[in-house]
């Protein structure tokens, strides 16, 4: 959508996703014309996640591209507007600010961030093609699938381990692959030694090189995870599924130097959502502080709506 005609909306979100989609429910209910930018899959991460079984009133779980359809419907009957495109750059202009964008400059009252996060990845063969097929990044989303099945989980950190003690409830067995030294906290490593030694094998020093699975043409899945250990020995682990946690990656490139952001890029706000440029608010997963879940996000996503109407009617 150019601008030419410099015409500014009231409101436009960036991103697409639970909270960018709760948020315009709210403002286009109350008149609030809304548009959205989303440059990947309207509905974000809840979108490629095989199946939600944690987001309240679902009894017996949706799909998660059903739930970002639904979201995505209830949002456009209220006259939000959906538009495919990325925004490049943000230019604070005072009373309105411009959006720079694949589709022209956008310009508008005010802004919600709803940008989201992507799971950082291994980078390694299998990864792509075995995602959703056994390949995960998200416990509390995929793994009560894997009841009583063996299941590896890379990565080394706090939300490794954690991650892992969480997927204890339904596998069978964890084999968690450490590329060097486990970095989680001393209370999360002392639980894990304590209460789930039995469970939770610790391989230190391995290198995950590849994903292996059945022929993806047979509807593929995953067998195995191959590596690399300390000795550079190859080594082998059979698996029904692989979780990988090795870190998020906020989509906030094209912030830089223009928000305010933590030590890992995500957006800090203050207690009304509000960012550090006028006008500019964030919700969701690219907001520092965020939960990383579903419900959390669309409740942000209400707030930030709440936020945003007060301040069209007092910018100041």
């Amino acid at each position: 959508m150019a601008n030419s005609d410099k015409t500014v909306h009231d409101v436009v979100m960036i991103g697409a996703g639970p909270a960018a989609l709760t948020a315009a429910i709210y403002t286009t209910r109350e008149d609030i014309e809304t548009v959205l930018y989303e440059k990947g899959v309207i509905g974000g991460l809840a979108a490629i996640t095989d199946w939600v079984d944690n987001y309240p009133g679902f009894a017996d779980g949706i799909a998660g591209l059903e739930l970002a359809e639904e979201l995505r419907k209830q949002a456009e009957r209220f006259g939000a507007k959906i538009e495919l495109g990325e925004v490049m750059d943000i230019v604070d202009e005072g009373e309105r600010k411009k959006l720079v964008t694949t589709e022209g400059d956008v310009y508008a009252k005010a802004v919600l961030i709803a940008t989201g996060s992507d799971y950082k990845k291994l980078g390694i063969p299998g990864e792509q093609e075995y995602y959703a097929r056994g390949v995960h990044y998200c416990a509390t989303c995929d793994g009560a699938f894997y009841r009583d099945k063996r299941l590896v989980v890379v990565g080394g950190g706090n939300s490794a381990v954690q991650e892992a003690l969480f997927l204890t409830r339904f596998a069978s067995h964890i084999d968690l692959l450490v590329r060097s030294t486990l970095k989680a906290s001393d209370i999360l490593l002392q639980e894990m030694a304590e209460k789930y030694k039995d469970k939770i094998t610790v391989h230190l020093g391995v290198k995950t090189d590849e994903i292996v699975g059945n022929p993806l043409a047979s509807g593929g899945k995953v067998i195995s995870v191959t590596g690399t250990n300390s000795e550079g020995k190859k080594v082998s682990f059979d698996t029904d599924g692989v979780f990988v946690f090795i870190g998020l990656l906020p989509n906030t490139e094209f912030l830089k130097g223009k928000i305010d952001l933590d030590e890992v890029g995500m957006i800090n706000t203050d207690a009304t959502l509000h960012t550090s440029m006028a006008g500019v608010f964030a919700a969701g997963d690219v907001r520092s502080g965020a939960t990383m879940q579903i419900a959390s996000a669309t409740g942000e996503g209400a707030t930030a709506a709440m936020m945003i109407r007060k301040y069209l009617e007092d910018p100041k």
